[in-house]
C-alpha cells in the first residue's frame, strides 16, 4: 500500500481555496465571501485517490504576518515544508485579481524554491473570465514564473481533474523551477523586496492577465449606494430588521408543520403503550418536553441560512465597514461586526472568527462582547415568551408583525448591553496595546450558491439537535421524575418538584412568576434552551 501524499492549499482570503478543497475532497467545510472564515487547518482525502491527502490552510494575505491568525497559518506552513511533511504546494489566486494574487504566489515560489517542494499555481474564477469573454495566458504566465500555472473554476469544477491529475504527477518529486529572465531596461527584475514584488506583479498581471477590471464598474456603483454615509446605514438597519423579522415569518410554517407532526406521532403512539409510568414519561417527557423544543429548530435554520446568504453575497464585509465607526466609539472595531453576529448563531464560533481580528486590543474586547450576544441558544427561549405575551398582530399593511419587531428589540437591546460593557472596559484601561490600523478587503458581490447554503444549514441545525438536545433530555428526564414522584403524577403541587418549587417561590413572586417558572429559570443556567423543555413538562 503507498503512502498517503499530504499537498497544501494556501492562498489568500476570499479566493475560493475551502471551495476548492470541498471540491476536491468532497466535503462539506463551511466556505464564505468574507476574509477569515476559515479559522484552522482542515484536511482530507482526494475523493478520485486516497493516496492524496489535501490540507486546507488558514487564508493570509502575506508570509510576512501583521496578525495572529495570519501568523498561526503561516508557522504551519512552513513547519510543513521544514520537517518535510508537504509533498506539494497548491497556491490558489483570484484570476480576476491576478496582480493582487501574484504578490502572495511570488513568495510561495521562494519558500518553495528555499525548500525544493514542488509548486502549482491554480488561477481561480475562470467561470468569472468565461462570463466576461476574457481569458488568461496561463502558458505564458507559467513560462515566465518557472512553476506550473492552471486555470481552474472551484464554482463549476472545470480544471480541477486537471489540477488533481498534475497534482498526482509532481507531489513527491523534485521540485523543478525555471523561470525565463524578465528584464526591464536591461536589468533583471528580481522580486526581493515587496516593492519588487508588487511592481513585478504589476508587469506580470498588464502582461499575461485579463486586460481591464472585471468587477470595478459594477461593484464601485453597488459600493457607492451600500457604502454611502445615509443609504449604507439605512440599508444596513433594513437588513438587520428583516433578519429578524424572517425567524417568525419564514420558519412559522415549518413550526406549525413540525408541531403538527410531533402531535400526530403523540397520538398514533401513545394508545399503543400500557397505561401508567411509561405512556406518562413518554407524553410528559418525551412529547412535552423535548418536542416543544424541536418546535423551534426551524427558526436555527432560518437564522443561519439568512446569514450565509450575507456572508456569501459579499455584504457581510460592507456591513463591518459600516459598523466601524459606531463599534470603535465603544472601543472595538468594524471587523468586529462578524465575530459578534456569528456570536447570535453560537458564541463559540463566533469567538473563533474574532481570530483574525489584527488589533490585540480589540480582539479581546470582542471576546469580551461576543458572549453576552443572544445566541441561537435563547432563540426558543425569547420566541416562547414573545408568542405568550406579544399579540401575533401586523401594522403597515401587514408589512411589520408585532412579534418581530419584539424580537428584533430583544436582540438590539442585548447587543447594546455588549457593547456598553466593552466601553467600560476600554476606557477604564490604559494599559491596552497599541491598535493597528482598520483594513479590510472588499470582497466582489456574487450570487450566493444554494446548495452549499442549504446544506450548511441543516448542518447546524443538526449540530444544535444533537449537542443541545442530550442537555434537554438529561434535565427533562430529571424534572420530569421529580414532578412525578411520590404520588404517581397525580399532582405536581404535592411532587418532590411541587416541594422544590414553593421553597423558591418568594424569590419571583415579586415578578410576578409561580414557581414553575421558578423551576424552569434555575434549570436554565445548565443550558438556556432547558427552559421551554422544562415548561413543556
Amino acid at each position: 500500500m503507498s503512502e498517503t501524499k499530504r499537498i497544501a492549499i494556501i492562498g489568500s482570503p476570499n479566493s475560493g481555496k475551502s471551495l476548492l478543497f470541498n471540491r476536491i475532497t468532497g466535503l462539506h467545510h463551511r466556505a464564505a465571501n468574507f476574509p477569515g472564515i476559515t479559522v484552522d487547518i482542515k484536511s482530507g482525502l482526494v475523493t478520485d485517490n486516497p493516496h492524496l491527502e489535501m490540507l486546507d490552510f488558514p487564508g493570509v494575505y502575506s508570509l510576512h504576518t501583521i496578525s495572529a491568525e495570519e501568523q498561526v497559518a503561516v508557522d504551519a506552513f512552513f513547519k510543513g515544508l521544514k520537517e518535510g511533511n508537504l509533498e506539494a504546494i497548491i497556491c490558489l489566486l483570484d484570476s480576476t485579481r491576478l496582480e493582487k494574487g501574484l504578490v502572495f504566489a511570488l513568495q510561495i515560489i521562494e519558500a518553495c524554491k528555499k525548500f525544493n517542494k514542488p509548486l502549482i499555481i491554480a488561477a481561480n474564477m475562470a467561470d468569472v473570465l468565461t462570463d466576461t469573454d476574457l481569458a488568461i495566458d496561463t502558458e505564458g504566465l507559467s513560462a515566465q514564473l518557472g512553476v506550473p500555472v492552471l486555470l481552474v473554476s472551484a464554482k463549476t469544477g472545470k480544471g480541477v481533474d486537471t489540477l488533481i491529475a498534475e497534482t498526482e504527477k509532481v507531489a513527491g518529486s523534485a521540485a523543478v523551477f525555471t523561470p525565463a529572465a524578465h528584464t526591464e531596461g536591461g536589468n533583471q527584475v528580481i522580486a526581493r523586496d515587496a516593492a519588487g514584488e508588487r511592481n513585478y506583479s504589476h508587469s506580470l498581471a498588464a502582461q499575461f492577465g485579463p486586460k481591464g477590471d472585471i468587477l470595478l464598474d459594477s461593484q464601485t456603483r453597488l459600493d457607492r449606494f451600500f457604502l454611502h454615509s445615509w443609504t449604507g446605514g439605512v440599508v444596513f438597519l433594513i437588513i438587520m430588521y428583516l433578519l429578524f423579522q424572517s425567524i417568525f415569518t419564514w420558519a412559522a410554517p415549518v413550526m406549525d408543520a413540525v408541531e403538527v407532526m410531533l402531535q400526530s406521532i403523540a397520538s398514533w403512539l401513545l394508545p399503543l403503550l400500557p397505561s401508567g409510568i411509561i405512556q406518562d414519561f413518554v407524553q410528559d417527557a418525551l412529547f412535552g418536553g423535548i418536542g416543544a423544543f424541536l418546535v423551534f429548530v426551524p427558526q436555527i435554520f432560518v437564522l443561519t441560512l439568512v446569514v450565509g446568504i450575507l456572508e456569501d453575497s459579499g455584504y457581510l464585509a460592507r456591513a463591518a465597514t459600516i459598523c466601524h465607526k459606531p463599534l470603535r466609539f465603544f472601543g472595538l472595531t468594524g471587523k468586529s461586526f462578524i465575530p459578534m453576529l456569528s456570536g447570535v448563531a453560537c458564541a463559540i464560533p463566533g469567538i473563533y472568527a474574532a481570530r483574525t481580528i489584527d488589533s490585540p486590543k480589540k480582539r479581546w474586547l470582542t471576546y469580551l462582547a461576543i458572549p453576552l450576544m443572544p445566541c441561537s441558544a435563547r432563540l426558543p427561549v425569547y420566541t416562547l415568551l414573545i408568542a405568550a405575551f406579544i399579540p401575533a398582530n401586523r401594522a403597515l399593511g401587514g408589512l411589520v408583525g408585532w412579534q418581530g419587531l419584539a424580537m428584533f428589540a430583544v436582540y438590539l437591546f442585548g447587543i447594546v448591553c455588549g457593547l456598553l460593557i466593552t466601553s467600560f472596559v476600554s476606557r477604564s484601561n490604559k494599559n491596552l496595546r497599541r491598535d493597528l490600523p482598520f483594513i479590510l478587503e472588499m470582497p466582489p458581490y456574487r450570487l450566493p450558491l444554494w446548495k452549499p447554503l442549504l446544506r450548511n444549514s441543516v448542518d447546524r441545525s443538526v449540530y444544535f439537535v444533537q449537542k443541545a438536545g442530550s442537555i434537554i433530555f438529561m434535565v427533562t428526564v430529571v424534572v420530569w421524575v421529580l414532578g412525578y414522584f411520590p404520588n404517581g403524577g397525580e399532582s405536581l403541587d404535592n411532587s418532590f418538584l411541587g416541594y422544590m418549587g414553593r421553597i423558591i417561590a418568594p424569590v419571583f413572586e415579586p415578578f410576578g412568576l409561580d414557581w414553575r417558572y421558578g423551576v424552569a429559570i434555575l434549570t436554565s443556567f445548565l443550558a438556556r434552551e432547558v427552559f421551554v423543555g422544562t415548561l413543556g413538562t
